[in-house]
């Protein structure tokens, strides 16, 4: 057994411990990964947001540029995953992080991904969020209100389930389609009534001016993180993928445990207070990286049902067709159910 797939079958193994999941096991109909040359990558473009905290620290450490000396590693900031996705389907990326919803919306538009890995849930760093003097206490009260969302992000899908729970139709409200620092404007401003956002926008936020949050996403939704890349890169670099999970476990590692300067790190780097960068961490669980695991992909099939089911989707998908499996797991597959 070579060095690079005994690294990946020891991290498999530590993932799926780790996280008390079903380890690495993906759909019959999962994307088929044929073994990739072994050699490092001559460019690696990686896509990322402020709400990154692994690949921020990454990038502050230069830690990726120190395990791929022959590599070329650019580092692209996006405000949020579907501008990120599109970037990584046109093939201006090989790898980027993103939420739940984005994914779903680009699978939905036949675009060239796959998912490669995953966070385990954040269900308290996103929100849907008031002015501290609004009238607007409950879920239901958002009915006939206009509520601000970045189009195909996590905090999408958050609304659409918060409306759910209050029993509202997605018609019973008027989104207004944001990205965060303009749909911050409008909030702050009174032209919208909600603003549904994420960490660290939601950070920021609270300590700023003190908001009310409706409802986070405990209980509605698990703010699933995913990793995709492009589906050459992962075709022909498995090794670099490995190396990517242990070095963003090594960075969520630090992050946890030297807590004073990883928060420097990412306020260096965002320009964020670091009172902000402090509460953003608070809220963010242990956050190892590994392959997807079958209650994760089942996860991931609710948020496609539900944005095709509200017809904000062209047509349905399934999840496990382009769950990305390294050369070494493909004897492995399980069946899982999903909803046609």
């Amino acid at each position: 057994m070579n060095a690079g797939r005994r690294s990946l079958l020891q991290l498999l193994a530590v993932t799926a411990g780790a996280w008390s999941l079903s380890g690495p096991i993906t759909g019959g109909s999962a994307w088929a990964q044929s073994a990739g040359s072994g050699k490092a990558p001559e460019l690696l473009r990686i896509g990322y947001q402020k709400s990154a905290a692994n690949l921020v620290i990454l990038k502050q450490q230069g830690a990726l540029e120190k395990r791929f000396p022959q590599t070329k590693v650019s580092w692209i900031e996006f405000p949020a995953g579907p501008q990120l996705l599109e970037a990584l389907a046109v093939g201006a990326l090989e790898f980027g992080l993103t939420g739940d919803a984005p994914p779903v919306f680009a699978q939905a538009a036949d675009k060239d991904l796959v998912y490669v890995g995953a966070e385990p849930p954040k269900p308290d760093s996103s929100a849907i969020l008031v002015l501290k003097d609004s009238p607007l206490r409950t879920l239901a009260d958002l009915k006939g209100k206009k509520v601000a969302v970045q189009k195909g992000s996590s905090a999408h899908y958050l609304v659409v389930r918060a409306l759910e729970k209050a029993n509202l139709k997605w018609s019973d409200i008027t989104p207004i389609y944001l990205a965060p620092a303009d749909a911050r404007a409008a909030f702050e401003r009174q032209s919208v009534d909600a603003w549904a956002i994420w960490d660290p926008f939601y950070a920021a936020t609270e300590l700023a001016i003190q908001p009310r949050a409706l409802a986070t996403g405990r209980g509605l939704s698990g703010n699933n993180s995913f990793y995709l890349a492009s589906k050459p890169f992962a075709t022909q670099h498995p090794e670099a993928i490995t190396a990517l999970f242990e070095e963003l476990t090594n960075a969520d590692r630090f992050a946890q445990e030297h807590r004073p300067e990883a928060i420097k790190l990412i306020a260096d780097f965002s320009g964020l207070d670091a009172g902000v960068v402090s509460l953003f961490l608070q809220r963010r669980p242990r956050s190892p990286v590994g392959l997807l695991g079958a209650n994760t992909i089942a996860d991931q099939q609710r948020v496609a049902d539900a944005f095709h089911g509200l017809g904000l989707i062209p047509k349905p998908v399934r999840v496990s067709q382009i769950v990305w499996q390294p050369p070494s797991v493909r004897t492995t597959t399980t069946t899982i159910p999903v909803k046609p």
